[in-house]
Parts: structure tokens; sequence; C-alpha cells
């Protein structure tokens, strides 16, 4: 369900921070974030975000085309090794 129209665009507050204190330092370090929920702003592009996915940090590089999407779309949860099916058709 979406988020409606005017409410605006979610962000958690610290994750701007972060990004702008990012953009005046090192343009090279991973901003780490556990909020998969936040929309991806113009503020953000150029930078390299590690996005939790419950295992690990997935480095995600923003760029334009990801602006109005969350950040948990490019980390997946969830790692899939194939049908047990397929396995028997690579066998032969």
């Amino acid at each position: 369900m979406a988020r409606s129209t005017w409410k605006g665009p979610f962000v958690d507050g610290y994750l701007l921070k972060k990004a702008d204190k990012a953009r005046g330092g090192s343009r090279n370090e991973i901003i780490k974030t556990w909020s998969r929920r936040s929309t991806i702003f113009p503020q953000f592009v150029g930078l390299t975000f590690g996005v939790y996915n419950g295992h690990k940090f997935i480095p995600v590089l923003v760029n334009e085309h990801m602006i109005g999407h969350k950040f948990g779309e490019f980390a997946p949860t969830r790692t899939f090794h194939g049908h047990s099916a397929d396995k028997k058709a690579k066998r032969d």
C-alpha cells in the first residue's frame, strides 16, 4: 500500500544528516543504515549506502534512476538457490 501523497515521502532524519556529512567529507565511505523503508532522495545520488538485509550490509550505490524508490528494494532479504527440478535437468 502506498503512502498518502499529502504526507510526502518518508526518510529517517538521521539518514539525511549522515548524507550531508558524507557529502562534505570523503565520498567513498559507506553509510550504514537499517532503514529499508526510507525513500531515496536526490541528495543521496552518488553516495554508497550499506543497507541491512537481516544478515549483512549490502552496498548500494545510488544513481538518479533510484530516486523515489525505497532502500529495501535494492537489498534482497532472501537468496534463491534454484528449484530441485533444475538440478536434475543440469545433470544430464
